[in-house]
């Protein structure tokens, strides 16, 4: 039997970068919310132990994909805990519709929803707590997804703290470029000394992502797509960027905006939910840790 997952999108809301590092890593203050959007991915039990992708992505080989990393971790860690579960062995398939590079967090949910999908799929009885552990070995924005819930995140991105931002409708447009983290993070113009504040003082600024600027001057697909979504609303880039959002109260206003767009906008409208559709998807098949 094949079981079909939503792999949702999330949106920084805000990204400040408080300092560095020693080794290099960024510190960081974010506020992650998800959406009501995502990708599909599907699996289907197999008794040979087996890992197959049936849907490979051009240019990603196999053994550096999240989705095959993410049931390769799952099966060494119950082989290496000696846990007893059905022969761990899956088909795992996407519907890709999240672009890469784009800063919605898509390979990282993609990891997510193959830890969450597969320890049911094998009984494995893996607590949230466990599963985001493995999952932060994949990448820092893994265990947000793992955990389900809109979050606070400081230190590399791994300290979380559940949040309740207010639910509102997104605009999200990708300029057709694809950029690169390390390019941002690397950029001497970047700021990095965004002082620290308490969530509660965050809460009550105006939003902004220091990434932004650079991405801005960088490239100016985001700065002409920016220039024009800022004509109708909040606006700003999401992550390191690629994709921005304009944030709206209601959905026709959203789409009433998407509908005028230049044809050289590509976008898509989702509502911003603080619970993740993976979750609800766990929790109507009673699967809830």
């Amino acid at each position: 039997m094949t079981h079909y997952w939503p792999s949702p999108a999330k949106l920084n809301l805000f990204l400040y970068i408080t300092g560095r590092r020693p080794d290099g890593y960024h510190l960081l203050q974010t506020l992650f919310q998800f959406l009501d959007y995502g990708d599909t991915i599907s699996t289907t039990l197999r008794d040979d132990g087996k890992i197959v992708l049936a849907t490979p992505v051009a240019g990603v080989p196999e053994a550096q994909n999240l989705m095959v990393r993410a049931a390769r971790l799952l099966q060494q860690h119950c082989e290496a805990h000696q846990i007893d579960s059905l022969p761990r062995g899956a088909t795992l398939s996407i519907e890709k519709v999240l672009p890469m590079g784009g800063g919605l967090g898509g390979g990282s949910s993609n990891a997510a929803t193959v830890l969450v999908a597969l320890n049911q799929l094998w009984q494995c009885g893996l607590s949230d707590d466990t599963l985001a552990a493995l999952g932060l070995q994949l990448g820092a924005d893994v265990p947000v997804f793992v955990r389900g819930h809109a979050a606070f995140a400081e230190g590399i991105g791994e300290q979380l703290q559940p949040a309740s931002p207010e639910e509102k409708w997104y605009l999200v447009a990708h300029p057709g470029v694809s950029i690169p983290t390390p390019l941002i993070f690397g950029d001497p113009g970047l700021t990095r000394d965004t002082p620290a504040r308490p969530l509660e003082t965050l809460l009550r600024t105006p939003y902004a992502n220091d990434c932004e600027a650079i991405a801005r001057k960088r490239f100016y697909e985001v700065e002409q797509l920016l220039s024009w979504l800022l004509e109708y609303a909040p606006s700003r880039l999401t992550g390191t960027g690629a994709c921005v959002f304009a944030e709206f109260t209601t959905e026709s206003a959203a789409r009433q905006v998407l509908n005028q767009a230049p044809e050289w906008v590509n976008g898509f409208v989702a509502r911003g939910v603080n619970v993740s559709p993976l979750h609800r998807a766990r929790r109507e098949r009673g699967t809830a840790k």
